[in-house]
């Protein structure tokens, strides 16, 4: 366990920090043009965050520098940004199959990523002001400084302001998305082994060998991190012992810290489940949102129990002082019914849905009778960290929303699968009822036009009959008119037979004459 994985062997030079962000923002303006020139203002917009960021870091670092001979890789900052490349990967062939534009999704990623490591930040100068004398101390990354959780609310708030914008909704995207948080949980969290922060309680003096080997600690060489003798650990319990005292002596001799629970491999390992669950449940999802709500209460909850077993002094802490059995059961309390009434819904067999309602309740249960104390009045009184409140609410809030969410998927399932049926439920109904009522419309005045064309058609076409009078005085008046054609009629066929017969004896009379002329030429001529 170390901090620096390695150095890369450079020339022997200073260079000045801000010579590389000032090159950052350069390359950032000139895909913020291309991208404006494109019309293709996500592009734009992500290569100007960026830039802007760049050139902030430029000016605040201005004056530092560091000798390139000396270049330490961290072992933080590598799963870090190994976790963002398989989150990549991950994200963006979830959201393919699921038919999301590839590049809006690509834009968003960068988006997203950017905002969450904001947000970690954040959250953690929130939790621990007394680390920040001055504003270039934000920026120091380090010695860590992130915490999860702001990561989670930070890449949220950014995916949904960005696709708002683009005027597509979020819950398709989080189920998407949120793979890759428990993927990236899984790497990060070595990260934080190799660091050694986030460490947890000392072990009891009864745990398995292996888990003591885990749970030890370096003591660092001097100027491994500047301000650091050793992993936080180490120099955690060197304060509790005093530096001075015999068994601080002993703890520098040894060179390591006491076994402590290693945390940061069980959070690994929550990371490792919730990924084959959400993958697993990707399979027989039911509504948009699902996989997204449960990955949030799951986290949740395992977050809140991780936090029990931690000791490190960066998690701020904040709330009523209760002991520690009443606080930490009653939370583990909500967290069940919480379960019971949302999240066990999923759990489409009727016998392991209600075994698994019974054993929700075995957790409070349990931490109620192992953390009660042996006699009255000496109670070990606690407040919870901000991640074990944040943890709480949003498992309750989550498992709230997915009882929401299925109730509407039982009655319509395909709505509910739509990749627009996000947000409020009600609001995609009526979106759904606008699109029908348009359709309808559309169908009647096609068949406006069709009757207007028959209609024309007709107009078109010969009138065969009279148009009809109405009145006695039009009635006779058509009557005269009938009889006025019938008689037409009737002399104009009696003309034709006249002119026929007309012919007849002109026709016998010439064919007569023709039948004399032939008999004469028959007839043998006279001899002289």
């Amino acid at each position: 366990m170390h901090p620096i994985l390695f150095r890369i062997p450079l020339p022997a030079m200073a260079l000045k920090l801000w010579w590389a962000l000032a090159a950052v923002a350069a390359i950032a303006a000139i895909f913020a043009i291309l991208g404006l020139r494109r019309k293709d203002r996500g592009s734009a917009g992500i290569a100007l965050v960026i830039g802007a960021a760049a050139g902030i870091a430029g000016y605040v670092f201005r004056e530092t520098k560091f000798e390139a001979a000396n270049l330490p890789i961290y072992s933080y900052g590598v799963m870090l940004g190994l976790s963002l490349v398989v989150g990549w990967y991950l994200t963006l062939t979830l959201a393919e199959r699921d038919g999301l534009p590839k590049e809006t999704m690509a834009n968003c990623y960068v988006i997203t990523a950017i905002a969450a490591i904001l947000g970690s930040r954040i959250l953690y100068v929130v939790t621990n002001p007394d680390e920040f004398k001055q504003a270039s101390d934000f920026f120091a990354l380090r010695r860590g400084g992130l915490v999860a959780y702001g990561g989670f609310l930070g890449g949220y708030l950014g995916s949904w302001i960005y696709l708002r914008s683009q005027k597509i909704r979020l819950l398709p995207w989080a189920d998407v998305a949120v793979p890759s948080l428990a993927s990236g949980l899984l790497i990060t969290r070595i990260g934080c082994y190799l660091f050694g922060c986030d460490f947890g309680k000392r072990l009891p003096e009864t745990a398995p060998e292996t888990l003591k080997k885990l749970g030890t600690f370096p003591h660092w060489t001097q100027g491994t991190l500047e301000g650091s003798e050793g992993a936080p650990a180490f120099a955690r319990h060197l304060d509790i012992v005093g530096r001075n005292s015999p068994a601080g002596e002993e703890l520098v001799k040894m060179g390591h810290s006491f076994p402590v629970h290693p945390t940061q491999i069980y959070e690994s390992v929550i990371g490792l489940v919730l990924l084959a669950i959400l993958l697993w449940q990707r399979k027989h999802q039911r509504f948009r949102g699902q996989i997204f709500f449960l990955f949030a209460f799951g986290y949740g909850y395992l977050r809140f129990l991780i936090e029990a077993f931690r000791d490190d002094t960066e998690r701020g802490e904040f709330g009523p002082m209760m002991g520690e059995h009443w606080l930490i059961s009653g939370a583990l309390l909500v967290m069940s019914v919480a379960f019971v009434f949302g999240i066990s819904l999923g759990i489409t067999n009727t016998k392991v849905r209600n075994v698994s309602r019974v054993l929700a309740f075995i957790p409070p249960i349990a931490a109620f009778l192992i953390l009660r104390p042996i006699s009255f009045g000496k109670q070990h009184a606690v407040q919870l960290s901000t991640s074990q409140w944040i943890g709480m609410l949003s498992a309750v809030i989550c498992a709230w929303f997915y009882a929401k969410y299925w109730e509407t998927a039982r009655k319509s399932p395909k709505l509910a699968m739509g990749l627009e049926s996000l947000g409020d439920i009600k609001a995609t109904q009526d979106d759904a009822s606008g699109r029908r009522k348009k359709s309808d419309e559309d169908d009647d005045a096609g068949n406006d036009d069709d009757e207007a064309s028959a209609a024309g058609d007709a107009d078109d076409a010969p009138k065969k009959t009279p148009a009809k009078k109405k009145g006695l005085v039009g009635k006779k008046k058509a009557k005269v008119e009938e009889n006025e054609d019938a008689e037409a009629s009737e002399a104009a066929k009696t003309s034709s037979s006249d002119a026929d017969a007309d012919a007849e004896p002109k026709s016998a009379t010439k064919s007569a004459g023709d039948d004399d002329e032939n008999a004469k030429k028959d007839e043998p001529a006279e001899t002289a």
